[in-house]
């Protein structure tokens, strides 16, 4: 971070300023990846002082780093408030600070925050050399439908360019996403192989073991296809399907998957049920204990709608991937927390081994895997040692543990070191966002208006419903069951 830079957390008492962005700032501070200078004010509506909010903290400079303002954000007096606190912050620097305005809030909250900031003018960035750099964050769900979509990045670009604007989806910032481009573009062995021609199908799982516990208003008004699909699901999609880049730099690769976005195959209406798999968790007993299905859940209602599962086939409609089926998948109180992407590979054209494989499918798997037990996994057949000639089915792993003295970084210190860093190479753009929507709203749509769409039951504890199964059985392989452990498959995973 530049010399004299402050951070302000909007919602700085929230659940996400408290357990991964102060933590995530305040390793930077120590790792010396952020300047020392570097200040952190956090703004609420709820009074806490500079002392309190400083327990939040565990750093050794913190009385000189860790400040709080009070904020009422409908109230154009406090930003002008929030305004003097800064210049306060500023005074005995040679030049004004450059500040990150975070927005930690509900996106409800979005409009008037933008409003405030533009209405005293800290929106505006160094032109003269005087001030530093302003910049915002806002977290995802970027907008509701493409309607709301486009409404938030007009009111965004009225008071910041698209420069200034970090849109962030942690799943990007882990690890494992950022390895999956270094692993396709930096080893010439799979560029011949990533496409149509030796690629059967690939699928792509964001599951969690746990239910949607205390966020039943959220989940109602979102579900499964908007809190995940929209933007996990499909930015992995993108990155595992896009053309190289021809620099690696947040211009080329946003256009890279921006254009892979732009080539889904939208759903015609009567597509949409043979296509996508809407689920819903019901009452289960995992491991002896009773679990809730997601209409007993507290603030949902009882004859709810609303899909905690969400299986679609997606087909590209370019040279690379034309007639390749791309399996999404997420869900809620499944078997295993687990988000990987599998390459299938298409078999042997003659397989003469094939009297000698009881064991072996014969049929080479690529596992990316994200989280957790982060590491890629390849599946070979070989000739088991001893009489005879039968073929096993072997496991070539790598694993992020096995790198001694290497720990790997919490996405939010990664993506909050490449905003102070001005980098948006693992932020989406505002016509990446809008081009999502865009396939997504007709799915949304098609459900609202038909209320009676098939919404299929799973018992808690299992890998969703059994149609789910039926989208995918024309590839004769099925759906993986993955494990906590990477190198694990299985009907049945431990919660």
């Amino acid at each position: 971070m530049e010399k004299d830079s402050i951070l302000i957390i909007f919602g700085a008492s929230g659940d996400l300023a408290k357990r991964k962005l102060i933590p995530a700032f305040t390793n930077l501070l120590k790792n010396g990846l952020i300047g020392k200078n570097t200040k952190i004010l956090g703004v609420g509506r709820t009074y806490i002082s500079d002392e309190d909010f400083r327990d939040l903290a565990d750093y050794d400079r913190k009385d000189d780093t860790f400040f709080y303002q009070q904020l009422d954000t409908e109230d154009p007096l406090s930003y002008m408030k929030l305004r003097d606190r800064l210049s306060v912050l500023d005074s005995g620097s040679e030049k004004k600070s450059s500040y990150i305005f975070y927005l930690a809030v509900p996106p409800l909250m979005y409009s008037k925050i933008i409003e405030g900031l533009c209405h005293v003018s800290l929106n505006i960035s160094d032109t003269d050399g005087k001030n530093g750099y302003r910049r915002i964050v806002i977290e995802k769900p970027f907008g509701s439908s493409l309607e709301t979509a486009v409404s938030l990045n007009s009111k965004l670009h009225e008071g910041f360019s698209e420069e200034q604007i970090f849109r962030i989806d942690h799943y990007l910032g882990k690890e494992t996403v950022q390895n999956i481009l270094a692993f396709r573009f930096s080893n010439g062995i799979f560029e011949p192989l990533w496409n149509r021609n030796y690629i059967s199908y690939v699928e792509i799982t964001a599951a969690e073991s746990i239910g949607i516990e205390k966020r039943g208003r959220y989940y109602e008004r979102s579900g499964a296809l908007r809190d995940m699909v929209q933007n996990h699901l499909l930015q992995l999609t993108a990155i595992a399907a896009m053309e190289p880049p021809s620099l690696f730099n947040a211009d080329s690769m946003r256009s890279e998957t921006l254009k892979v976005f732009q080539a889904l195959r939208p759903y015609k209406e009567d597509e949409i049920p043979l296509n996508v798999i809407k689920g819903q968790y019901s009452e289960s007993v995992i491991r002896g204990e009773k679990v809730k299905g997601y209409r007993e859940e507290d603030n949902v209602s009882s004859e709810s709608r609303t899909e905690t599962f969400a299986a679609l086939r997606v087909f590209i409609d370019n040279w690379r991937w034309g007639g390749v089926p791309f399996y999404l998948r997420t869900g809620k109180m499944l078997p295993s927390r687990v988000s990987e992407i599998v390459i299938h590979f298409k078999p042997t054209p003659n397989q003469i081994f094939s009297g000698h494989s009881s064991k072996c499918t014969c049929e080479n798997i690529l596992i990316l895997r994200i989280q957790p037990d982060e590491g890629v996994l390849m599946t070979l057949g070989m000739k088991k040692p001893g009489g005879g000639f039968e073929i096993q089915e072997m496991e070539m792993d790598f694993k992020y543990s096995d790198i001694s003295d290497t720990a790997l970084p919490d996405a939010y210190e990664r993506l909050l070191y490449d905003i102070v860093q001005g980098d948006q190479t693992l932020f989406t753009r505002a016509d990446g966002v809008e081009e999502c929507w865009k396939f997504i709203d007709p799915v949304i749509n098609y459900w609202e208006k038909n209320q009676q769409a098939h919404l299929f039951s799973y018992p808690a504890g299992t890998w969703g419903p059994e149609a789910a199964e039926d989208l995918i059985k024309d590839t004769g392989s099925g759906w993986r069951h993955p494990c906590k452990n990477l190198t694990e498959t299985g009907m049945y995973c431990e919660l």
